[in-house]
């Protein structure tokens, strides 16, 4: 009777090995999970960000808005007959950015 319940132990130990440490167990499923939540996450960033590329494609399309802008900002561009005016923080002066030293 003793090597009976052995028996029937070890052949229940043998049906569970599969399930949990086996090709499809679900130690690997919980992974796979994890790992389809992980790529979700990403793709929905990449989502946005290709909707905000196709956004700003259309406007440089259609509109002369976003290329006259795109030309002034990126490229210093300017319209004829436009004055151009820059102005530009003071140097600092080296002498009073020191730190006094006793």
């Amino acid at each position: 009777m003793k090597a009976l319940t052995w028996v029937l132990a070890f052949l229940i130990l043998m049906l569970q090995y599969p399930l949990w440490l086996g090709k499809g167990s679900w130690l690997k499923v919980w992974d796979l999970k994890r790992q389809v939540a992980e790529q979700r996450s990403a793709n929905d960033v990449l989502v946005a960000r290709n909707g905000q590329l196709a956004a700003e494609v259309s406007d440089l399309k259609t509109g002369y808005g976003a290329i006259e802008s795109r030309a002034r900002y990126q490229l210093g561009m300017i319209r004829q007959n436009e004055t151009f005016f820059q102005v530009m923080e003071p140097a600092a002066d080296p002498a009073t950015t020191q730190e006094s030293v006793p």
